[in-house]
């Protein structure tokens, strides 16, 4: 079987290399302006939250949405209740570094930087591009890496959703301060989706970090399955741009002011 993971890393290599090219770290630093760790100033106060991705394409499934362009869909989100934004800047999602500057000039959401991070330069293009989070894949990271990444990241005033895949991702996560962990419900080599692995994985998880199910949420009753058990909150793409109504299924996801009330409540 295709071993989708692989095949993006060896080409993302490529990719910072020619990034590198174009403008080097050096220069980079000497533009950069500190973020504010809007992430976890947005989030922290919220029972639930909706990170709300624009994506495009998939790898494994091809286009996914024809109907809206990246910045529509920055626009329906913020305008139907998600708390932050996910922007990817892979091709291989159908995206481009630009993509971020082009969402934060709409919208006022924090932006997550979705990528495959393999190059601490990387963290400096985000907040360059003017993301206020990044990503960090602990499959792909060694633990090493993984810390030094996450306190890049902090110097940078950026925040970090720490992505884990199964128990001994959570355990390099959690060798870490991190304060976000994604539990994402894909398989990583055919990019298979269940949420079902977020279940399972929870009881390995840290409590006191913000718990956020990735992948595979597509209505109100996986939204509700996922808080139950513990959640705090979900990053969801396909479900909302292939939804027939994304602005409905955006406040169906980032839950209702009466759900909202009652989990303030609880």
């Amino acid at each position: 079987m295709k071993d989708i993971l692989k095949e993006i890393i060896q080409q993302k290599k490529e990719i910072v290399a020619g990034d590198k090219q174009q403008l080097s770290l050096h220069d980079m630093k000497q533009q950069l302006e500190p973020g504010q760790f809007r992430m976890s100033r947005k989030l922290r106060p919220q029972a639930w939250s909706l990170i709300a991705e624009c994506k495009l394409q998939s790898p494994a499934k091809g286009r996914l949405c024809t109907s809206h362009s990246v910045a529509e869909l920055a626009a329906i989100y913020e305008k139907n209740g998600a708390s932050m934004l996910s922007v990817h800047t892979d091709p291989h999602f159908k995206g481009c570094n630009e993509d971020i500057r082009t969402v934060r000039a709409l919208v006022d959401l924090p932006i997550l930087r979705k990528d495959f991070i393999i190059d601490p330069y990387q963290i400096y293009q985000a907040r360059h591009l003017g993301a206020d989070a990044v990503l960090l894949i602990a499959r792909i990271l060694s633990p090493a890496q993984l810390k030094e990444y996450l306190y890049t990241a902090w110097e940078l005033g950026l925040d970090a959703l720490v992505e884990v895949h199964d128990e001994k991702d959570i355990l390099a996560a959690q060798e870490t301060p991190a304060e976000f962990i994604g539990i994402n419900n894909r398989n990583l080599k055919n990019f298979t989706t269940d949420i079902q692995n977020t279940l399972d994985l929870l009881p390995y998880c840290d409590k006191s970090r913000r718990l956020i199910s990735e992948s595979g949420i597509y209505g109100a009753d996986d939204v509700e399955r996922l808080r139950a058990a513990g959640v705090q909150g979900v990053l969801v793409g396909e479900g909302l741009v292939k939804a027939a109504d994304i602005g409905q299924k955006t406040r169906e996801l980032s839950l209702t002011d009466t759900l909202r009330a009652k989990i303030k409540s609880a």
